[in-house]
């Protein structure tokens, strides 16, 4: 009995051990699992508090199975048993439904609770220090950030102080998209006459990854932003600075209505005073028939390079 048992526990002690080592080696890659804010270092927890759960839960079965099959094996002085006929057993049928109920509610209280506390405003040092708002609009491909206490807008670059809560406010002006940074918190969507409110906060400077998690079409996977997470003074030289960009026009507001991809670009105003994608969600469509855009999500490779080369005209 001890040699199968042996038989059976090496390898998966092999198995178990090699597991490790990949996981552990990738999770300096996952950066869920290296949170830099309040909100993504719950949802990490969280996650662990699954992972640990489910393993518990297939370490139980591996044991019941390796016990089931080394005591109850075929062997030469129990070839002729036949184990007697039973209709069933309430005790076992109660285990095994009760025990996955206690799972569940072990799971759900934690996740509830988690639920609620992320729709709360982070803590932060300083009691004192209000939100951060700021409007994140997803446009087919591209992130445009406005900053309306500031009156400065940013497209595919955030800027924000550290230690301090931001308040985004997502909406689209096409498809639906995914706000993502996550290193700060779980995504959460961007729809087309409507705004979502997401609380973050960056407890470091630094500078993370942002990105649109829903697929929206071939251009999708390059819908990414940058995050740079400042000190205080220098998110203020940052404002003080940006007050003098030029200013943005309607007109080069509806050129980054075009489909694609944009580089980085700064402005000293805002885009709210002229449209509220969360009131008029045919806006986008307006302007892309006034220049007579024929736009598919869907596009092939040459109709999307096409339409990259106009959005590359909107900085000029």
């Amino acid at each position: 009995m001890v040699n199968l048992l042996g038989k059976f526990l090496k390898p998966m002690i092999l198995f178990g051990a090699l597991m490790s080592v990949f996981m552990l080696g990738g999770c300096s890659q996952l950066a869920v699992l290296d949170p830099k804010g309040p909100v993504a270092a719950q949802q990490r927890d969280l996650i662990m508090l699954s992972i640990v759960f489910m393993l518990f839960i297939i370490a139980v079965v591996f044991v019941l199975f390796i016990l089931i099959i080394v005591k109850y094996r075929e062997r030469p002085e129990n070839m002729k048993y036949e184990p007697p006929q039973m209709d069933g057993s309430k005790f076992l049928e109660i285990v095994w439904t009760v025990i996955p109920v206690i799972i569940v509610i072990a799971l759900s209280i934690p996740t509830v609770q988690a639920i609620y506390a992320l729709e709360e405003i982070p803590e932060s040092e300083h009691a004192d220090k209000k939100p951060l708002v700021i409007h994140a609009t997803s446009v087919d491909w591209k992130w445009i950030f406005s900053y309306p206490e500031e009156n400065i807008e940013t497209v595919n670059q955030l800027f924000i102080p550290e230690d301090r809560p931001i308040e985004f406010r997502l909406t689209s002006a096409d498809t639906m998209a995914s706000f993502w940074i996550p290193q700060l918190g779980g995504q959460k969507y961007a729809m087309s006459e409507m705004e979502m409110k997401l609380y973050l906060q960056a407890d470091e400077p630094g500078v993370y990854e942002g990105r649109n998690a829903n697929f929206t079409g071939e251009g999708f996977t390059k819908q990414r932003f940058k995050v740079y997470a400042q000190k205080e003074g220098e998110f203020a030289d940052w404002v003080k600075e940006s007050k003098a960009a030029p200013k943005l026009t309607e007109e080069q507001y509806e050129k980054l209505m075009f489909p694609g991809h944009t580089e980085p670009m700064k402005f000293s105003s805002t885009h709210l005073g002229f449209v509220d994608h969360a009131k008029d969600p045919e806006y986008a469509l307006r302007v892309r028939e006034k220049y007579g855009i024929e736009y598919n999500s869907h596009s092939s490779k040459s109709e999307e390079k096409e339409k990259n080369d106009t959005g590359d005209e909107i900085g000029n």
